[in-house]
């Protein structure tokens, strides 16, 4: 049943994403996760606490987000029918909780400016999807952002929450979500966040320790003609990353595409001298942008093909 949700859940992702009129009546379950998260956040971390305290109150906003969420969940599975009305419905549910439709789409906007040398356009496009400052990116620059939140968020936002899903249902998948989005919100290294959000960062490196390099394979298994390349790259780069986990699918992306990603970058207020993952190749282009964009398209294909034999599988021997 699990694998019928989530594969139902990737269809209609994938097919219809979350419309835009809905969005504009009732917002969005990571809306309303991210607005109780903000609220606790402005409640509960005051500058005049001491870091301890700070670091308690985070790990405690992090924890009962994370337990709203699963337990919301849970009620909901436990109040639908176990019929096709009922797997109807947890499919929409968790097709509201994935976000491959919606990475794809913004990639997507900044191959077009790129390609046309609108630089004005294309940082406009690559704002939407980094946290670095797109002002001083030239036209390679902006392809990396692009190629490298493609990666991460491959795993972020499609096959982690996927994972997490097939491991324990909906609530897990909203599980994740809630710690993904936490993350998001208040898991920065800044000055107001460190401590409060320190718990929180900490538990989406390990919600996304095993998904993240899941995803570095399956960048690996849909280029078969260029693996052993790609396994020479992450071996010698995944690690050179800052983030624990983000280095594995950006280092497979960079392999697979033959292009260098990450390098130094400018954020807001500072400049990050983060390492080259493939250095010695070519800095990427908008046609490599796309090409991105196909080897995202046939990974998701690739996890829906073995859920699909999975669960015929399953069948056939009577386990489902």
């Amino acid at each position: 049943m699990t694998v019928l949700v989530i594969m139902g859940g990737m269809v209609g992702e994938a097919a219809f994403g979350w419309p835009n009129w809905l969005h504009a009546r009732i917002g969005h379950p990571v809306s309303w996760m991210g607005f109780l998260i903000t609220w606790l956040d402005r409640t509960l971390n005051r500058d005049s606490l001491p870091h301890g305290a700070r670091y308690v109150l985070g790990a405690t906003t992090s924890l009962l987000v994370v337990g709203c969420s699963v337990c919301v969940a849970v009620i909901v599975v436990w109040l639908l029918p176990d019929d096709a009305l009922g797997l109807t419905v947890q499919a929409a549910i968790a097709a509201a909780l994935l976000a491959g439709r919606n990475l794809y789409t913004h990639v997507n906007a900044v191959v077009q400016p790129l390609s046309q040398d609108d630089l004005l356009g294309a940082r406009h496009a690559v704002s939407q999807i980094v946290g670095r400052d797109p002002s001083q990116l030239d036209g390679a620059g902006i392809a990396r952002a692009a190629l490298e939140s493609l990666a991460e968020n491959s795993s972020d936002g499609l096959f982690a929450p996927i994972f997490w899903g097939l491991l324990f249902g909906l609530p897990g998948l909203a599980g994740y979500k809630a710690v993904n989005t936490l993350d998001s919100i208040i898991g920065h290294r800044t000055q107001q966040h460190s401590a409060f959000g320190g718990f929180a960062a900490r538990l989406d490196d390990v919600a996304n320790f095993i998904p993240a390099r899941l995803t570095a394979l399956l960048f690996v298994l849909v280029v078969p003609m260029r693996s052993f390349r790609v396994l020479k790259v992450i071996w010698a780069d995944a690690h050179r990353h800052r983030s624990p986990n983000a280095g594995w699918p950006e280092s497979a992306m960079a392999g697979a595409l033959n292009i260098r990603l990450s390098g130094p970058r400018i954020y807001s207020d500072r400049i990050s001298q983060e390492p080259w993952l493939n250095e010695d190749a070519p800095d990427p282009t908008a046609s490599d942008v796309l090409r991105g964009l196909i080897l995202y398209r046939r990974t998701g294909i690739l996890v829906f093909a073995c859920l699909g034999l999975a669960l015929l599988l399953g069948m056939q021997l009577g386990i489902l």
